[in-house]
């Protein structure tokens, strides 16, 4: 029997043997990184002297850096944090970054980033820790020690060179807005949804985000246009979700001034003496006549609201187009009505309405974060496509636009030879730009323009 029992126990322990071993083999050649840390996202920016790096991750990072030179290198270590993402679609231009790649780690389950510079730099590498709003991320900023100075046009409005935009969480504080059927608070939608545009907004280069409220705080509709006057904004974007007294309406929709508010509240600036004053500037102290004052601050008030107005209902255009994508559309066309937070003559204004708050399914939609943010990428996607077509003068992306080459499509009876002349350059510089090997260009055909 004593015998038997041994048999046994030593038929078990070379089973867990033979177990362990193939565990072991396995592991060799499928390795496991148990618990890694991923990086989820990455965007890259730069303004003025800064270039700055964002990587997002799904745990606090561990990292270390050094740089080396000819060429210049910046190279951070990531501690246990896996390295299959790819930089290859990470959009790089301008500033002190030409490239970033992977390199070899010190240890299979790290990463190591190489980014590659146009010159020196000032380093600053910080983590930022995980909060309601954003996860984990590290920043890698590349500061320039010698920045070039920018050339200010002391008569224009004292801008920072980028593009201002005011988003606008709707209601707050004492006003609650709408309730969905299970209690949701509209304010509080909103101002997730605001959070994340503005995310998105101070993520890319050359764009500031200014929000009229980031706290549970209320603000008078009146005041709102106020902060976007006072900033000097290129945009206001204010969002809120619409209720109705039934459950069934559904879908959202995007809300300009109508005509006959713009017109009441022209009347009610041209009132303002001071404010007719200060937009006639040093014209105004020569015109004797307050009549003829009147005349013209009226001509000019008259004019920035058509273009405010027109500006605003091509914005509204762009942002129903990028919305049908994510959710129901109630009106399929910009609609206009008298709001008191679209009333700022000098900036082009919209309201947002995410979809109704009062009907079940779309309440349960927005209270999904991932719902929220794919409403809040949509309105950026659509300011940054209206922005890269008619970027505000004076900042970085109207030189950027005035630095990309013009295109040409060819119409019959038009050969290089007079498109040359056309542009003022050379038949070379044409086919040099476009690779072509002759003369011969087709009806329709795209052509890019060198500079002269």
């Amino acid at each position: 029997m004593l015998a038997k029992k041994h048999t046994q126990t030593r038929v078990l322990k070379d089973g867990v043997e033979l177990v362990s071993a193939f565990i072991c083999f396995f592991a060799i050649l499928f390795p496991i990184q148990v618990g890694a840390t991923n990086i989820t996202d990455a965007r890259f920016s730069f303004a003025a002297d800064t270039s700055r790096l964002v990587l997002e991750l799904n745990d606090t990072p561990k990292y270390s850096y050094f740089t080396l030179r000819n060429p210049d290198r910046l190279v951070v270590d990531l501690q246990g944090v896996d390295n299959r993402y790819s930089f290859d679609s990470l959009a790089i231009k301008g500033g002190l970054v030409s490239k970033i790649r992977h390199s070899k780690p010190k240890s299979a389950k790290d990463t190591r980033l190489v980014i590659e510079m146009t010159g020196k730099a000032e380093l600053k590498l910080f983590p930022i820790p995980k909060n309601a709003d954003f996860p984990d991320r590290l920043v890698i900023e590349l500061v320039d020690p010698n920045p070039v100075p920018v050339l200010v046009n002391s008569n224009g409005p004292n801008r920072d060179q980028q593009i201002v935009v005011v988003v606008d969480p709707g209601h707050g504080g004492k006003d609650p807005g709408s309730i969905g059927p299970t209690g949701t608070y509209e304010k509080n939608i909103t101002l997730s949804i605001g959070k994340m545009l503005a995310r998105h907004i101070n993520n890319e280069a050359g764009m500031k985000a200014i929000m009229t409220r980031n706290s549970d705080i209320y603000i008078s509709p009146n005041d709102r246009p106020k902060i976007a006057a006072r900033e000097q904004a290129d945009l206001l974007v204010s969002i809120h979700a619409d209720a109705f007294t039934t459950p069934q309406p559904r879908g959202a929709s995007v809300w300009v001034l109508s005509k006959g508010r713009a017109d009441s509240e022209l009347g009610r600036l041209l009132e303002q003496t001071e404010r007719s004053s200060a937009l006639l500037g040093a014209a105004a102290e020569v015109i004797e006549d307050r009549d003829t004052e009147r005349y013209f601050a009226e001509t000019i008030f008259n004019m920035s609201m058509d273009l405010s107005r027109a500006s605003s209902y091509e914005l509204s255009n762009k942002v129903i187009r990028e919305m049908k994508g994510i959710t129901k559309m109630h009106k399929r066309t910009p609609q206009s009505a008298s709001l008191a937070v679209l009333t700022t003559p000098e900036t082009p204004s919209i309201l947002v309405e995410v979809g109704f708050i009062s009907n079940p399914q779309e309440e349960k939609n927005l209270n999904w974060a991932k719902h929220r943010e794919r409403l809040a990428l949509a309105m950026f996607n659509s300011i940054k496509a209206y922005f890269k077509q008619t970027p505000p003068d004076g900042t970085l992306w109207a030189q950027w636009k005035a630095n990309e080459p013009q295109e040409h499509k060819v119409s019959s009876g038009e050969s290089l030879s007079l498109l040359a002349q056309q542009y003022g350059v050379t038949v070379r510089q044409l086919k040099n730009e476009n690779n072509l090997s002759s003369d011969v260009v087709r009806i329709g055909q795209v052509l890019k323009i060198p500079s002269s």
